[in-house]
């Protein structure tokens, strides 16, 4: 599984966009891929979900690195 900066790396390199790290956990909740609850989280709700706009570069990073079927 690719790491956060992995995903980070290759979304900028890509759609020339950094995705924050509360997008791709946001994204990894939507698609059922395990993820760690961050340190500093507060409760169990997302401060800033991702962008629906923004979901799919962060999809399309998770296709790339096989963590998701092509589709």
């Amino acid at each position: 599984m690719a790491t956060y900066r992995e995903i980070t790396d290759w979304v900028r390199e890509q759609y020339n966009w950094t995705p924050q790290t509360c997008h791709i956990a946001h994204c990894k909740e939507l698609a059922g891929l395990p993820r760690r609850d961050a340190p500093n989280r507060k409760g169990k709700t997302l401060s800033k979900p991702c962008p629906l706009e923004k979901r799919e570069m962060i999809f399309c990073a998770f296709r790339h690195f096989g963590m998701l079927q092509a589709g």
